[in-house]
């Protein structure tokens, strides 16, 4: 039986994020000096020193099992600014 052999390559980390934003996907990230700690969220944005923008983002306690959001969602606080916009205008 003839193996096909696979061709890994290698990615730049900033290719990587760019990719995660664009498919909106759900990621997780492990902090350095706190190895009980990680947040999951969507990449929204980021720069060139590989500063993150997360929507939707969670705190995870690895050692409580347990999990806090952070903030509100980008969706969230557009209704609520749209809200305000209406009831500003409401004579």
């Amino acid at each position: 039986m003839a193996t096909a052999k696979v061709q890994r390559i290698m990615t730049q980390p900033i290719n990587l994020i760019f990719r995660f934003l664009q498919s909106k996907a759900r990621i997780q990230i492990w902090l350095f000096e706190q190895k009980d700690l990680r947040i999951e969220g969507r990449i929204i944005g980021f720069d060139e020193y590989m500063n993150l923008v997360l929507d939707d983002a969670d705190e995870l306690n690895v050692k409580r099992n347990t999990r806090k959001s952070l903030g509100d969602s980008m969706e969230d606080s557009l209704e609520r600014r749209q809200y305000n916009l209406d009831d500003e205008h409401v004579s």
